[in-house]
């Protein structure tokens, strides 16, 4: 249980981790930081900066899939310690795809996410046959 516990709060700094990222883009590519305006001067972002915004949305975009399918495995009675190790390779792929995404390493960055995506897919299968 603590394995995925400890996920959850990995994937749940990852956003902010892009968006300290994307602050930093915003400072260098616009000369300054707007915090009243965050959305709207990163829409004005190029290239890493603009990559990082993306990583930071894809960020919580995973977050809430690997939330739901967590979920689902408790509500299905999965034994949540079975499945320790593609929680942990999950992490390590999103941990991976941040960095990737903002190199612009597309073809790698598309093959971390499918097998991220994957890992929960297959974790919605293990909650619907455990019934």
């Amino acid at each position: 249980m603590n394995t995925i516990i400890a996920s959850l709060l990995i994937l749940c700094i990852l956003p902010i981790v892009c968006a300290w990222v994307g602050g930093y883009y915003r400072q260098q590519q616009l000369g300054s930081v707007d915090n009243k305006e965050p959305r709207i001067q990163s829409q004005q972002l190029s290239g890493a900066g603009a990559r990082a915004v993306a990583a930071q949305g894809n960020s919580w975009e995973a977050l809430a899939v690997f939330s739901a399918a967590i979920l689902a495995l408790f509500i299905g009675g999965v034994d949540l310690r079975s499945i320790s190790t593609p929680v942990m390779i999950l992490v390590a792929l999103r941990i991976a795809y941040v960095p990737i995404y903002i190199a612009n390493i597309d073809k790698l960055r598309s093959l971390i996410f499918l097998g991220s995506y994957g890992i929960c897919m297959y974790f919605f299968y293990l909650a619907l046959s455990s019934n």
